[in-house]
């Protein structure tokens, strides 16, 4: 392993810590009273508190001034100034621990724990006063240098920031020391998925889990990833969708069950697309997709109020506005008003002629549905900004929901569309085990015509629908793009702690 400079000097630094009896890598516990937030939103000087406090971060910056230095310690919470004094920390003859140690043996990076007592420097700046220092770790490695300053209008303005997309999503622990407000976001995602948990856990329905290697991928119209199993040798698939396992035990008697999921499509990979990704599954027996819709409103108006504290959120340009009631369009409705274009009595032939007409490729493989979900993709769904509900799905694109109770061709089905793109998918869930059969029967033909995200049919998810499942309403929340939305970020990327990379290119 080629090393460099700095790399080596701060193992020589290693060394001599030891050499000196310091142990640069202490086990035993370092008792933390206070943060620096706390410190700086709640310091008094009237009042004199925060006379005796630990505190313990990295070292970002540092200004030796002879016998006393000014340096920077960053905690969770946010940086803070510290004074350290060479005759406080080193009290009696050996004054080893502040000209050795904190003035040569530390480096930008190093964890410290100070305790102290807090104060306000002459020029108003509030700061911990360090009465004694302890080396917690060492750092081999040097961060990005990234350097902020104030212009005169009050803004920040940062020199040789650590933005490269590829560094920042590959050494996310990097970004996330050297880029603090990364970690709003993720913070903002717990807060989004306690929200929902949260409001389904109090409407009385049941947090779940269910498998996430499957005999039979389903639940879904996606590519698997595939895998073995040794010792039952048999054949496995990383779960595409949890569906199928949530309503075998709607069918054991539950009312309502749901599950925050991770899934796994091993297909394209985009701004919008992991092939990890997460999800909210939902369902809810004697419920039916109208009744979904209203769930759904409520649901995401709470989550922009509880991360916003309002329902308008901006996004881009757009500031989109999660206060209910949502825009409703059918599929065709939403095709028509966008094309001019009504594709609602077309079969496969004639659908092939309008894509064409619209500059839509499809290929001889795509049955019917796909053509439609081709067209509306193209056409539809990129202009719809403000969460629109959209309804009333070709039956041969959802063979998992009811047929409609009043349109023939259609079934009982919505997406929620925001900012162009789907957050939810929700339906009048089948529960006709003849229907269901013929449904995947259509599946498996598609499948022949070369369809490699065609489901599967899984005879013992129609053995339990055999058995009955109540009218049931079923939903699909996407976490990661409704967290997207929530944060303004503009990729998926942005709001995975670890997104998927490309193997990483090493230099011999």
């Amino acid at each position: 392993m080629q090393l460099s400079e700095q790399e080596l000097r701060r193992r020589h630094e290693r060394e001599e810590l030891e050499k000196m009896g310091i142990n640069p890598y202490p086990s035993e516990t370092f008792e933390v009273t206070a943060t620096a937030k706390e410190i700086k939103e709640n310091f008094d000087k009237d009042k004199n508190n925060y006379q005796e406090v630990t505190l313990a971060g990295r070292l970002m910056s540092r200004r030796v001034m002879g016998k006393a230095s000014f340096a920077e310690l960053m905690d969770s919470t946010g940086r803070i100034q510290i004074y350290v004094s060479r005759d406080d920390i080193a009290p009696g003859e050996n004054k080893d621990m502040y000209n050795t140690v904190f003035k040569k043996m530390l480096d930008i990076g190093d964890f410290i724990g100070i305790k102290g007592y807090a104060f306000v420097t002459q020029v108003g700046e509030i700061s911990v006063h360090v009465t004694e220092l302890k080396v917690l770790t060492k750092s081999l490695r040097p961060l990005p240098i990234v350097k902020r300053e104030i212009d005169e209008n009050g803004n920040e303005i940062v020199h040789d920031g650590f933005t490269d997309p590829e560094l920042r999503y590959r050494q996310r622990y990097v970004d996330l020391i050297v880029n603090p407000h990364v970690r709003e976001t993720f913070k903002k995602r717990t807060q989004l998925v306690s929200t929902m948990r949260n409001f389904l856990a109090e409407k009385g329905y049941l947090e779940v889990e269910t498998p996430i290697l499957q005999p039979i991928h389903g639940g879904a119209a996606a590519r698997p990833f595939k895998t073995h199993h040794n010792t039952l040798d048999m054949t496995l698939y990383l779960r595409i969708a949890n569906e199928l396992y949530l309503k075998r035990l709607i069918v054991g008697g539950f009312d309502g069950v749901f599950e925050f999921a991770k899934d796994f499509r091993n297909e394209g990979m985009s701004r919008f697309h992991n092939p990890e990704f997460t999800v909210m599954e939902l369902y809810v027996t004697y419920k039916d997709y109208n009744w979904m819709m209203d769930l759904v409103e409520e649901m995401v108006e709470k989550v922009a109020l509880a991360l916003h504290g309002k329902t308008e959120v901006q996004v881009g340009e757009n500031v989109i506005n999660f206060a209910r009631p949502w825009k409703r369009y059918t599929m065709y409705e939403a095709i028509e008003h966008f094309t001019k274009i009504d594709i609602s009595n077309m079969e496969e032939p004639e659908l092939r002629q309008a894509a064409q007409q619209l500059g839509i490729h499809v290929d001889p493989t795509m049955g019917k549905a796909k053509i439609i979900d081709e067209i509306f993709g193209e056409t539809a769904e990129p202009n719809l900004i403000q969460p629109t509900f959209i309804t009333d799905y070709p039956v041969e694109m959802s063979p998992l929901a009811k047929k409609h109770r009043d349109k023939p061709g259609l079934v009982e089905r919505f997406e929620a569309i925001c900012n162009g793109k789907e957050i939810c998918n929700a339906f009048s869930e089948l529960n006709d085990p003849v229907d269901q059969r013929a449904r995947f029967e259509e599946q498996l033909e598609l499948a022949k015509r070369g369809d490699v995200e065609a489901m599967a049919l899984d005879e013992d998810f129609l053995r339990a629908l055999e058995y009955g499942m109540p009218p049931t309403a079923g939903l699909g929340v996407g976490i990661d793009r409704l967290t997207m939305i929530m944060t303004n970020s503009n990729s998926i990327q942005d709001v995975l702690f670890f997104p998927q990379m490309k193997p990483e290119r090493r230099e011999e």
